[in-house]
């Protein structure tokens, strides 16, 4: 399942990379415009990008890909 959200703000993402810790984080700004950050549980990938725009891939479920970006 793929979904998508807008937090309606712009985002600094080297910031928040670092505020997550880089364990499960790929952020390269200068290959990819997004951070990729992958969640065990429930498992899902987040592209977050720094317009705010979320893209959530993997989830099962609609309240996965809910509960994958609150965990974020």
């Amino acid at each position: 399942m793929v979904t998508t959200t807008d937090l309606g703000g712009e985002l600094n993402l080297t910031e928040i990379a670092m505020a997550r810790g880089l364990e499960n984080i790929e952020y390269e700004p200068e290959q990819f415009p997004g951070m990729v950050y992958r969640i065990r549980e429930p498992k899902a990938v987040i592209l977050l990008f720094s317009t705010g725009k979320i893209v959530c891939t993997g989830a099962k479920s609609v309240e996965d890909a809910s509960k994958a970006v609150e965990i974020l």
